[in-house]
């Protein structure tokens, strides 16, 4: 990830920190992630540096675009078709009537936008005209109010001697988060599978979805909350330690960790200088975010790339629309 500069909002956020907790923020190439300093890394972003650039792409004829096209995004799109969809089957299908829509509109495509985002956007509409309401989705999600972690037991967090990833591997964590994003009504669960596991920028998700990106952020907070609270109820609890830190510092710290994970920045304030409920909190909620990222390494089954290649790469099996 990247280091996140210290810009006017983490002093804002800082300076609400009880004056007992401080202590000086990490130097500038370091971050402290509920634990010992580490050196930020820089790994490879498949979708916001994309294969095949939109300069490369622009002006090609289709069918030299588009099995390109499908070399560097048919995985991608099929990832987020098992969690859009959560069916292999109709997520293949995702797949074909993505491509066949972009082969139709190539002609559109002018090079101004990510070939990444055009085609994300190309999928998303097709999920939304797959989209079958299934028995027991909710209708809504509840509020950001209700959804708060005000006043609730604290997760007992990792023994010192296991990481965070490997303690996301327990197979009822992973489940809850699962279940957790099936269970989402679609406007909150594309926003969220396309920020949190495809990886695509707040930016990019509202252009996408033609959102604005404040609402991109509503949206991504009230799922993030909610899928954090699905994954912990399978885990050991224990009632919090008494503290005199206000709620009210709480939670304006729980809304800069939302706005460092929209960011895709390390959260800049060392644990030690959190309370222990919020501790427990943020920690949450990086061990839904690393298992919503492990759920992203989807591979389109072989049988699904050569049928895809049949239908859109031969012109004679390609579908006509009137």
């Amino acid at each position: 990830m990247l280091v996140c500069a210290y810009e006017p909002w983490v002093s804002r956020i800082a300076d609400r920190v009880p004056e007992s907790r401080r202590v000086p923020l990490t130097a500038p190439g370091r971050f402290i992630r509920f634990g010992p300093a580490h050196t930020a890394p820089d790994p490879p972003d498949p979708v916001a540096k994309p294969l095949t650039t939109a300069n490369e792409l622009a002006g090609r004829p289709a069918d030299a675009a588009i099995p390109q096209l499908m070399h560097d995004y048919a995985d991608h799109i099929y990832g987020l078709g098992l969690r859009l969809c959560d069916d292999p089957e109709r997520a293949e299908d995702l797949v074909q009537e993505t491509f066949l829509r972009a082969l139709e509109a190539w002609d559109g495509f002018d090079g101004r936008s990510k070939p990444s985002t055009w085609l994300y956007t190309i999928a998303s509409r097709a999920c939304r005209r797959m989209e079958r309401r299934r028995a027991g989705q909710p209708r809504h999600v509840r509020g950001l109010d209700q959804l708060l972690p005000s006043g609730e037991a604290v997760v007992d967090l990792p023994a010192s001697g296991q990481t965070p990833l490997e303690w996301t591997e327990r197979q009822e964590v992973v489940q809850a988060v699962r279940a957790a994003i099936d269970s989402l009504p679609i406007h909150f669960r594309l926003p969220l599978v396309l920020k949190e596991i495809e990886d695509l920028s707040v930016e990019d998700v509202a252009k996408v979805l033609g959102l604005k990106p404040a609402t991109v952020k509503t949206r991504l907070h009230r799922a993030r909350l909610l899928i954090r609270e699905e994954l912990t109820k399978p885990l050991p609890h224990r009632p919090a330690r008494e503290t005199h830190d206000s709620e009210g510092a709480c939670l304006d710290l729980l809304w800069a960790k939302q706005e460092a994970l929209d960011r895709g920045v390390e959260f800049p304030i060392p644990a030690e200088n959190l309370c222990e409920r919020c501790r427990s909190v943020f920690a949450t909620l990086d061990m839904a975010g690393d298992v919503c990222h492990a759920l992203g390494d989807a591979k389109l089954p072989e049988h699904a790339r050569r049928a895809l290649e049949e239908r859109v790469l031969r012109p004679g099996h390609r579908r006509h629309r009137q």
